[in-house]
């Protein structure tokens, strides 16, 4: 019989622990993936010539993403890996991909989605001025461009990467102004019988919050965005928050890095023709998917945060799961063993995420309030009130014939930074659930293609 054909979408932790998994098996896969080095976002190699130690880059990961990086050197003479290759669609057994402006599309009869995560944001009035980025953006310019955002810079949201990318800044010897907290340390105290499920990380994250105290950091729990102030000339110039005592903070900066936690990357999963729920606990619709990574796609396989943010170990197991699950499902022999093993490690995992959502909850509370002059689709130019109004005066209660009637998500991300957002808005105009509401259907392309794209040849 010849071999299956195997594609992996993603070269980060889920993506390679599968194709290792895959190699060891005999089988050769495709490793598809947009960045030019593998790592995925965690793990993140910088640019060939830059000198940055592993310690520097990656903190207490360090040993991990060496780790890693090492498995993907070794298997890259076993795997055929097309770096730079955006993967815009999936449709009748095929995944479509553009690399420097040529377009390929590649059969496969297996396909472990492992697409990562990206930042979920919960809009702010003037976040639109110069010199407000995601908190992955934040860090892509540290790790990949050995830069940092601003001079003085703010960061505003909350969860776990908030804390790490402003330890890194610090670090690299950028001023950080305030850590403003949405959540509050009861939040965390209340998660605590979650989170000990992980002692060890959970250790890490209490160093690191520890230590922004011990720089002096100014840390405030519990804030309500109110403004980022800017002009179209400068950028930004400061931040506006409320403070838990009701009073009024505002803070000088020139940059400001946001995020609330993390969301899946869904749109390949979507387009594949996956179901989702709804998760009570987070707000968001996920992939449906069985406990090694089957979606309920025959042939399509979820992995790593791009189905559930567990952190780039967990990806590491949901990657080993769901290539084990390609080869017992195409009759290969799959150790019971160690599946098992990896079974019961992930059911950890999903622990300390479920901790981890409740100690830095999405504040969906904040969309309710947004004044109508609040941009919520930046790609459009939407706000708060253009969308209110198409709730309110043209009855669209839900996302998609919300997104019609006023162009939200309908810009260069496709709604990956806007959508959740959007259907808060919503949710609250017209006092339903966001599981009434719905959800943004994905649409190919995910992200923005050339209009000189062409065919690959033959």
């Amino acid at each position: 019989m010849a071999e299956p054909r195997v594609i992996i979408v993603g070269a980060g932790p889920a993506g390679v622990r599968a194709a290792e998994t895959l190699v060891a098996a005999g089988l050769r896969p495709t490793v598809v993936d947009e960045g030019r080095r593998d790592g995925g976002q965690i793990y993140r190699r910088q640019p060939e010539g830059f000198a940055r130690s592993s310690a520097e880059l990656y903190g207490t990961e360090a040993a991990r993403a060496e780790a890693l990086h090492a498995t993907f050197d070794d298997l890259r003479p076993k795997i055929d890996y097309r770096p730079g290759h955006l993967a815009w669609n999936v449709a009748d057994g095929h995944l479509h991909v553009v690399h420097d402006g040529s377009a390929e599309a590649l059969p496969f009869d297996a396909m472990i989605v492992a697409a990562g995560a990206t930042d979920r944001l919960m809009p702010v009035k003037g976040w639109q001025h110069a010199g407000v980025y995601s908190l992955g953006a934040a860090q892509i310019a540290l790790k990949s461009q050995g830069c940092a955002i601003g001079r003085r810079v703010v960061f505003l949201g909350t969860g776990p990467l908030m804390q790490l990318v402003a330890a890194q800044y610090r670090k690299a010897g950028a001023q950080v102004v305030a850590l403003l907290d949405t959540s509050r340390l009861w939040h965390q105290i209340r998660a605590l019988p979650k989170l000990v499920s992980r002692p060890d990380v959970l250790a890490k994250g209490v160093g690191l919050a520890a230590s922004h105290l011990l720089a002096g950091t100014m840390v405030r729990r519990g804030v309500t965005p109110v403004e980022i102030f800017g002009d179209a000339d400068g950028g930004v110039s400061g931040v506006g928050v409320r403070l838990v005592s009701g009073r009024d903070l505002r803070l000088a900066c020139d940059a400001v890095a946001l995020g609330y936690h993390l969301r899946p990357e869904t749109q390949l999963a979507d387009l594949a023709g996956c179901d989702f729920t709804f998760d009570a606990a987070t707000r968001q619709f996920w992939p449906v998917i069985d406990e090694d990574g089957r979606s309920s796609v025959p042939g399509i396989y979820l992995a790593g945060d791009g189905v559930r943010i567990q952190g780039a170990d967990g990806a590491e197991i949901a990657g080993q799961l769901a290539a084990l699950a390609v080869l017992a499902d195409r009759g290969r022999s799959a150790p019971t063993e160690q599946i098992s093993r990896l079974r019961q490690q992930r059911r950890a995992m999903e622990r300390f995420r479920a901790g981890i959502s409740e100690a830095f909850p999405w504040p969906h509370h904040l969309a309710a309030g947004l004044a109508e002059e609040t941009v919520v689709c930046r790609c459009e130019g939407i706000t708060a009130g253009e969308l209110r109004a198409v709730v309110h005066d043209k009855g669209a209660d839900e996302m998609n014939r919300a997104k019609a009637l006023s162009r939200v998500g309908m810009g260069r991300c496709q709604g990956r930074y806007c959508g959740h957002a959007a259907a808060e808005v919503v949710a609250a105009a017209t006092q339903l659930s966001p599981a009434v509401v719905g959800r943004l259907r994905g649409q190919a392309p995910v992200k923005p293609l050339a209009i000189r794209t062409r065919r690959a040849a033959p």
